[in-house]
């Protein structure tokens, strides 16, 4: 069963996702909060999967929710998504940055916010295809000249080729296709690199994949 808080300001929108979320057989809403300070004491109580958690709310906003969130080692097992009423906020990409696991639209199909929670919630992906594709292009295009750095250093070269190769978007299926070896190889190589890089999901090897100078602006898959 995935646990899930919904954390948003407006009641009509809390009670939008949970109808959709509790209809599920392998979802739970198990707590609500109308701004960031709510979030973060439901999550302490509840320990959720995962937080969908809205970007603008009073008192404390998403982002320094998901921030106090994603720094407390105490927490690491839950995930959090950002709900936006934009399809590239300006705020999206910090929170992904500091520990958030991607990103969703407010007025997303149903079946894609579902199919996104689950991902999220298995780590197998940072959220359906289009959205990965649009948050990466997001980050090549204002991702800097990056200075020399040793955080890679932990990796194999074939970790180094599979981080990349998230760093552009693909999925476990298509790094298997790229560099010929099954799905189940691929899983291994990303979660070993999740590991050794102490990355909570693959939301952050992308932002490493960039911040590192593995991917740089203009490639892609």
């Amino acid at each position: 069963m995935i646990r899930v808080v919904l954390a948003d300001d407006q009641a009509l929108i809390r009670a939008g996702l949970r109808a959709l979320l509790d209809d599920q057989d392998d979802i739970e809403v198990v707590g609500e909060a109308a701004n960031g300070r709510e979030a973060i004491d439901v999550v302490k109580t509840q320990r959720p999967d995962l937080v969908l958690m809205d970007i603008r709310m009073p008192d404390l906003d998403g982002l320094a929710a998901t921030r106090t969130i994603a720094a407390d080692d105490s927490l690491s097992d839950t995930k959090v998504v950002i709900l936006t009423t934009f399809d590239l906020d300006e705020y999206v990409f910090e929170a992904v940055r500091i520990g958030a696991s991607g990103f969703l639209v407010k007025d997303t199909e149903p079946t894609e916010l579902l199919q996104g929670v689950r991902a999220v919630a298995r780590g197998d992906a940072l959220l359906s295809p289009g959205v990965t594709k649009r948050l990466i292009a997001e980050f090549a295009s204002r991702s800097r000249e990056t200075a020399p750095t040793r955080k890679l250093d932990p990796l194999t070269e074939r970790e180094r080729e599979v981080v990349a190769l998230v760093g552009e978007g693909l999925s476990n299926d298509e790094i298997a296709d790229r560099l010929v070896m099954s799905p189940a190889t691929a899983k291994t190589h990303v979660s070993r690199a999740m590991i050794k890089l102490h990355a909570r999901d693959r939301a952050q090897l992308v932002v490493l994949a960039y911040e590192t100078g593995l991917v740089r602006p203009g490639w892609s898959a």
